[in-house]
């Protein structure tokens, strides 16, 4: 109720939690920033969770280009038949970790990435 204080803290990423900083909301669109698995549970309980916050990369990580564990997230999700990210989004995530792909050397996998693109085009 609003008459009670807040008895836990909020899931911080594990990059932020010993920190002691309490995040409201992000600078980025006023979304609050919290962990990838606080967002796996939210997702869990309501399939039509929004996947942009879940695949943040700085819902695991503090590097925001670092989308390694995003895009393998991702297409498990994909596997389990969670389908609702925009397809502009699919497009940021899949060329962001090729490009990271690429810059480190590996080319390889940066087109086996890009294979996964939704739009052949």
């Amino acid at each position: 109720t609003s008459e009670c204080e807040k008895y836990a803290c909020c899931p911080l990423p594990p990059y932020l939690e010993d920190s002691g900083c309490v995040i409201e909301e992000d600078d980025n669109g006023g979304r609050p920033l919290r962990d990838v698995c606080f967002h796996l549970l939210k997702l869990y309980s309501d399939r039509s969770y929004e996947l942009d916050q879940l695949l943040d990369p700085r819902s695991v990580t503090s590097d925001p280009l670092d989308f390694r564990l995003s895009w393998h997230l991702w297409e498990v999700l994909r596997a389990l038949n969670y389908c609702h990210l925009s397809q502009q989004s699919w497009g940021v995530l899949n060329s962001s970790y090729a490009a990271q792909l690429e810059s480190e050397g590996l080319w390889e996998w940066a087109v086996f990435v890009m294979l996964h693109e939704p739009d052949a085009q």
